[in-house]
């Protein structure tokens, strides 16, 4: 399993019914997405759910690398590239997923929260930790699905996670707050479940 996401940070007056229409036309293109778990079309616009800034962040959980390579240098990557500017990709290896018990349900929120992995730690124990976190996060109630990744070059852990709800109820994680446009999710149910080690 392997996690992926960028960031396209866009001016503070940008009219973010530019990105919804975007999603509206083109997210179903990665519904069946040979190799994708699943990629959630995020959105953050300034002042809502308490983000400073607008910006469009997708996010990817790939079954496998070869339909990720087809996704970044086979032409759907470059089509976003032409129209924003080519995005640092962030990359982490894949520690732990779990489904929630809202798993059947559309998820209207995600959370993500990215934590430097302080040096002179015991690395297996701050992974069984991150194994931990996803199982407590998935069983939050209203939890569609929660994961976590690692990057080794940075030392960095990724929790994502997917929500029901948000005027009710708020989400149990802690991060930032992106709505979610669209979910193509044509490999989720093959995605490995619990330590991915």
């Amino acid at each position: 399993m392997h996690a992926m996401q960028y960031e396209l940070t866009l001016p503070a007056d940008y009219d973010m019914g530019i990105v919804r229409g975007r999603v509206a036309r083109v997210g179903h293109l990665l519904d069946d997405w040979d190799g994708l778990g699943f990629k959630t079309y995020l959105l953050r616009e300034r002042g809502v759910h308490g983000s400073p800034v607008n910006q469009y962040s997708p996010f990817y959980l790939w079954n496998t690398v070869e339909g990720m390579n087809r996704f970044l240098w086979g032409g759907a990557f470059q089509r976003l590239a032409d129209d924003f500017g080519r995005p640092e990709v962030l990359g982490w290896t894949g520690l732990a997923y779990e489904e929630g018990g809202a798993a059947g349900s559309p998820a209207a929120v995600a959370v993500r929260s990215r934590r430097r992995i302080p040096e002179g730690v015991e690395l297996a124990a701050v992974m069984a930790d991150a194994v931990g976190e996803t199982r407590r996060l998935a069983g939050e109630d209203g939890a569609v699905l929660a994961a976590a990744a690692v990057d080794p070059r940075g030392w960095e852990l990724v929790y994502f996670s997917l929500w029901e709800l948000w005027e009710q109820d708020r989400p149990k994680a802690e991060g930032d707050v992106f709505q979610v446009l669209h979910l193509s999710a044509p490999g989720r149910g093959a995605l490995p479940r619990g330590r991915q080690w």
